[in-house]
């Protein structure tokens, strides 16, 4: 049976891949997306991850004139803060081709810092974008479920003229694949938790949405409890941080082994290793690829009980959720660390995330987008 790929474009799949505000997280996807499927001929074009308000409307204009999105692609993929319904509209050979819309993260869900103002310029471009998709990958569970709830909130605020169905529309349209896990990060034979003295790690980027705050109040419970502790705090670090960072680094000077951002991969892998107990306070998590790594490396587990968490982090090591106060949620958190030391909580790597895993689900995403006349 012959495919439906692009006339002429050869016997290798050439795939476009758009990442127009290329994180960290997001880099990482991507070249791991390309190391998993060598055989297919891929080129990239890729934004700097700064000037957010930019960067989310002003791609297509980045783009306008870049050679490449006038040629046949068997295959086009977008990350979330592509605006692809209006690439689309630009380049129209781009309708002709099958389009995938990978949302790391979607804009309903994304908290609000006192500092930004809300807009909902941002989800536009999500909602219009996954219209404009042929198919809608999410990186978890509960990042999908958010936006479709926040669709739905979004439209039942409108006045009138609303389409009906929508939001079923786009959940039929939609998959679950996580940002895949590195072989390689799974330890074969973990060290031994230490719980005489385990060694906290908190690893996440440097802002407010990743919950310092509650660290901070976090570690306070500990030292009012007399819990013995030593402590890295790690990450992604920018200009402007929150006060919480510089208060945890004088309260608990005495206790720490690693601080800021560690510049080397192999250094912050040795971390990983060494770390006992792998924290997370987070506000906003969509999946959490810190929390996966270290938990791959051989760390316990220790988490907010909402968020992407559910999906792969153990009921007994998810303390209970309370967004609205942060020192009940502390001593929650504290509550729960104490159980797990009590009973010598061992490791619990998340199997299911390895890449070796994943590139199953992806391969038969692909095959579906590319040959659709075989995987009808």
């Amino acid at each position: 049976m012959a495919d439906s790929r692009i006339p002429g474009s050869g016997d290798t799949p050439r795939i476009l891949l758009l990442s127009s505000y290329d994180a960290t997280s997001h880099q990482r996807w991507r070249e791991q997306l390309t190391a998993l499927f060598p055989g297919f001929h891929w080129q990239t074009l890729a934004l700097p991850p700064r000037f957010f308000r930019w960067r989310i409307r002003g791609n297509p204009l980045s783009w306008l004139n870049e050679p490449a999105l006038s040629e046949p692609w068997d295959l086009v993929i977008a990350t979330s803060m592509v605006d692809l319904a209006t690439l689309r509209s630009i380049h129209p050979q781009l309708t002709r081709t099958p389009c995938l819309l990978y949302m790391h993260e979607n804009q309903f869900a994304f908290p609000v810092s006192g500092t930004q103002a809300s807009s909902v310029d941002p989800q536009m471009v999500n909602l219009y974008s996954a219209i404009s998709a042929d198919l809608v990958v999410f990186n978890s569970d509960w990042n999908r479920d958010s936006f479709l709830d926040g669709v739905r909130a979004l439209l039942d605020k409108m006045p009138d003229e609303v389409p009906e169905g929508l939001s079923a529309c786009l959940r039929a349209k939609s998959r679950v694949i996580p940002v895949p896990i590195e072989d390689r990060l799974f330890a074969e034979q973990p060290s031994e938790v230490n719980w005489v003295c385990p060694h906290l790690l908190w690893n996440h980027r440097w802002e407010y949405d990743k919950g310092p705050e509650r660290l901070l109040k976090l570690l306070q419970a500990l030292k009012q409890r007399d819990l013995p502790f030593r402590l890295s705090v790690v990450g992604e670090q920018f200009r402007n941080h929150p006060r919480a960072f510089d208060q945890i680094r004088d309260q608990f000077g005495e206790r720490i082994t690693h601080w800021g951002f560690l510049g080397s991969r192999g250094e912050y892998d040795q971390l990983l290793r060494q770390a006992d107990v792998v924290i997370s306070t987070a506000l906003h998590d969509f999946q959490g690829l810190s929390m996966l790594e270290a938990m791959a490396a051989g760390c316990v587990p220790l988490a907010p009980d909402r968020l992407a968490y559910r999906e792969y982090v153990p009921a007994r090591h998810r303390y209970a959720s309370h967004e609205q106060d942060a020192d009940a949620e502390a001593g929650a958190a504290a509550d729960c660390l104490e159980h797990l030391r009590l009973h010598r909580a061992a490791g619990c790597p998340p199997n299911a995330w390895r890449a070796s895993v994943l590139t199953d689900a992806y391969q038969a995403v692909f095959d579906r987008m590319l040959y659709p006349a075989r995987t009808d």
